[in-house]
C-alpha cells in the first residue's frame, strides 16, 4: 500500500509539530522539509478540521498540536487522511465496472489487509515515532543554518 503525499506530509507535520517548542507556522514546516507550502496548507486544513492540531490566525498565530502526542494515533491519522473503504474497485458501489465482482474473493482478502494494516499503525502514537527529539532537534537545526 503507498500512502498518499497528503498523508504523509500530515504525519510530517504533526512530527514537526510534536518536536518543536510553541507554534509554529506553515512556513517552518514548509521550509524545514522543503515542501510545497500551497500544498501543506490544505493538509493543515485537513488536520485542523480533524481536530489533530490546533491553527491560529493573526500575529502571534500559528499551529500547535490539539492533544500529546501520546493522545495521537498513528492509525487515526492515516484513516483520516486516505479513503481505505476504497482500495479497490470492487469495492466503489456504483463506479464499480469489474466484471468479476460477483465470483471474485479478492475484495474480502484486500479488505482485511487492510484492517490489518491500520491496526498496526493504530498500535503507535506520534510519541513513539518521535522519541528521538534529540535526533529531530539536530535535523531542524541544520536546515535552519
Amino acid at each position: 500500500m503507498r500512502l498518499t503525499t497528503q498523508t504523509d506530509y500530515a504525519l510530517r507535520t504533526l512530527m514537526f509539530l510534536a518536536t518543536q517548542e510553541g507554534s509554529q507556522t506553515i512556513d517552518d514546516i514548509a521550509s524545514a522539509y522543503g515542501i510545497s507550502k500551497n500544498h501543506l496548507m490544505k493538509v493543515v486544513q485537513r488536520l485542523a478540521s480533524a481536530g489533530f492540531i490546533i491553527s491560529q490566525r493573526g500575529r502571534g498565530g500559528g499551529l500547535t498540536l490539539a492533544h500529546e502526542p501520546k493522545q495521537i494515533s498513528v492509525g487515526a491519522v492515516v484513516r483520516m487522511m486516505e479513503d481505505t473503504d476504497q482500495f479497490v474497485e470492487c469495492q466503489m458501489g456504483s463506479t464499480n465496472n469489474c466484471i468479476i465482482t460477483p465470483v471474485c474473493g479478492l475484495k474480502h482478502v484486500l479488505s482485511d489487509a487492510v484492517n490489518v494494516f491500520l491496526e498496526h499503525l493504530d498500535q503507535f502514537s506520534l510519541a513513539d515515532i518521535t522519541k528521538d527529539q534529540k535526533g529531530f532537534s539536530q535535523i531542524f537545526a541544520l536546515d535552519d543554518a
